[in-house]
């Protein structure tokens, strides 16, 4: 069993920046492939970015590619995604997840472990 707790999300003014962290317990994220994920308002839970389970590739969706740094440390068992420039469409609850069966995935269904999830909310 693996528990994330996201942390970092909060109210901030288009342009500016936000970096969330997620913090595992019960197993070490060097097990895993790790991702963020988010869910705006009366939309689909969509992929935001994932850090692969080894060889330190990362994957972005292309709304938030450029903007957005997903990494890992795997000595404190914690990622975090850094966002910079952010957009009111960027306000959504952002969730952390682990996948412990492939190296990488944008899908949903393939994260076996979730956290609670953090709001961030951009102001326009």
């Amino acid at each position: 069993q693996v528990q994330l707790v996201e942390s970092g999300g909060g109210l901030v003014q288009a342009g500016g920046s936000l970096r969330l962290s997620c913090t595992a317990s019960g197993r070490t994220i060097s097990d895993y492939a790790m991702a963020w994920f988010r869910r705006a308002p009366g939309k689909e839970r969509e992929f935001v970015a994932c850090a692969a389970w080894s060889g330190g590739r990362t994957y972005y969706a292309d709304s938030v590619k450029g903007r957005f740094t997903i990494s890992r440390d795997n000595a404190k068992n914690t990622v975090y995604l850094q966002m910079n420039n952010l957009y009111s469409e960027d306000t959504a609850v952002y969730y952390c997840a682990a996948d412990g069966g492939r190296l990488w995935s944008a899908k949903d269904y393939d994260y076996t472990y979730w956290g609670q999830g953090t709001q961030v909310t951009v102001s326009s």
